[in-house]
């Protein structure tokens, strides 16, 4: 136990570090919220990945493989694919778009440049939406750090809470954006050394008796025994949340060359792909490895019970800081894009006017503002908040994600379009999480929500947009100018 504290203290030594080194490196408002548009392809790529993938990679998806086998293999594939279009499609024009017309910072503040509206309720709601969403999923975050420092450390959950919680405050808080981005460059690569070594140690260990007969015979029939074909859908469908992901997007905003986007691409989507089958592989090792002897922990531990019991102990501490990695660089990336919503948008709502000083000093309080709240909520370790964190997802994709494809992809999307896709997205989420609670066997409702929400979010923007004003001619004109700016860019070499 001992090394596993020098261990985790020295890990947690490095990342107070870096944020204070990036603190150093913050000057105003634009370098906390987005670094100044200074990332490198590879920060940028990691970045993005780390705090997508979240505890879920190390966690979530090798206990599912561990008691399952491959019959959640569609998730992961949905969201590559998912991911991968949001680089090749998004991602350049969005960097474009928000540095060109009116140096958006945040996503908010990119919908109001856009649409040229000068409409406050728009930015206000999109600020609204998303403060709420990722307080909750900073809540999330907090539950599974709880548990998995309580159950390394024996120690009571709300201090568990409280020290997970105080250390992510102070990174994220002190450094901002910089911070954020270069602690999931160091923690991202931890991740994809410990989903590599930990399957390839474990099969050494396998006995090859095992190997050759609970791998045929289980895992991989199920993936044609257990999962009917609104459940492949339903899986795949996970990767539009991709579109509508403020923390993913603004990676994309922060690189410093966009012509180092297909770079940043190449890399997040290699480490992706890599982890993905990494721990896919720890959930099949892992029940072989324990086939046919009873075992004593829950299945969301089927890691750190591998990296406890095949490794070295100074070892299979830096395997549990990659767990700890994968949980803190979500929420980070969560905190900041809370703090920016109100530090770049409430504010503008309401018509206050702040130094730069002064909104580098807001937004740090801000952080620490969510985070309370988030613990409050995180206090119950019974708590559901878990549960919301996949219905999270679905509502933002659902109410911004055909937002920021129609609006870099459609000249004539409006911005009152925009708020009815907002309106209709978030709704038909929440109807349809509703109705199935009231009807858990109906096959409609098993369908996952983001399916008819984007559908319908969709329809109604475009309707909307047709019906309504036409866009300004200055809002046409930055279209435009936008367009050609990205068809030059597709005719000159890359540095």
């Amino acid at each position: 136990m001992f090394t596993y504290y020098v261990v985790l203290a020295i890990y947690f030594c490095i990342i107070f570090a870096i944020g204070i080194f990036a603190a150093r490196k913050t000057g105003g408002n634009s370098d906390y919220v987005l670094g100044g548009r200074s990332l490198s392809p590879g920060v940028t790529a990691l970045g993005a990945g780390a705090s997508d993938m979240s505890g879920w990679l190390l966690l979530g998806l090798p206990g599912a493989v561990f008691v399952s086998g491959l019959d959640q293999i569609w998730l992961p594939i949905g969201l590559i694919i998912g991911a991968w279009l949001n680089w090749r499609f998004v991602a350049r024009k969005l960097r474009i778009y928000t540095e060109n017309v009116g140096d958006a910072i945040t996503i908010p503040s990119y919908f109001d440049t856009r649409f040229g509206s000068g409409n406050r309720t728009l930015r206000f709601m999109t600020a609204v939406v998303i403060l709420t969403f990722f307080t909750l999923y900073a809540a999330a975050g907090f539950v599974s750090g709880a548990f998995l420092i309580q159950t390394l450390f024996d120690i009571p959950y709300t201090t568990a809470v409280w020290a997970g919680a105080i250390f992510l405050m102070a990174y994220t808080a002190i450094g901002g954006f910089l911070a954020v981005n270069w602690v999931d460059f160091f923690q991202g690569s931890l991740m994809f050394f410990a989903l590599i070594i930990t399957p390839i140690v474990t099969w050494y260990n396998l006995d090859p008796a095992i190997a050759s007969d609970v791998l045929p015979t289980h895992y991989f029939s199920v993936i044609s025994e257990n999962t009917s074909a609104i459940g492949v859908f339903s899986l795949l469908a996970w990767g539009l949340g991709y579109f509508g992901q403020p923390h993913i997007l603004v990676r994309f905003m922060a690189i410093g060359d966009v012509k180092g986007m297909s770079i940043a691409r190449k890399i997040c989507m290699g480490w992706m792909i890599v982890s993905l089958v990494g721990a896919f592989a720890v959930g099949i090792t892992g029940a072989m490895y324990y086939s046919g002897a009873a075992h004593h922990f829950d299945n969301e531990m089927v890691f750190l019970e591998l990296a406890k019991g095949l490794f070295p102990t100074w070892i299979a501490a830096i395997l549990i800081a990659a767990v700890l990695s994968a949980v803190m660089s979500s929420v980070a990336a969560q905190l900041l894009a809370s703090s920016s919503a109100i530090t770049e948008d409430i504010t503008h709502f309401f018509n206050i006017k702040l130094s730069e000083k002064s909104q580098v000093v807001l937004g740090r309080l801000s952080v620490v503002a969510v985070s309370l709240v988030a613990m409050i909520f995180a206090s119950n370790p019974q708590s559901t908040i878990l549960s919301i964190v996949g219905h999270a997802w679905a509502g933002m994709g659902a109410a911004f994600g055909p937002v920021v494809l129609f609006s870099l992809f459609w000249r004539r999307c409006s911005a009152h379009g925009a708020i009815a896709c907002m309106v209709v997205g978030a709704g038909v989420v929440i109807a349809w999480i509703a109705a199935h609670a009231a009807w858990p066997n109906s096959t409609l409702f098993s369908v996952y929500e983001i399916i008819p929400a984007f559908i319908l979010s969709s329809a109604a923007l475009v309707i909307v947009s047709l019906k309504g004003e036409q866009p300004s001619e200055k809002t046409l004109r930055h279209f435009d100018e936008v367009n050609e700016h990205c068809e030059k860019l597709k005719l000159e070499p890359l540095k």
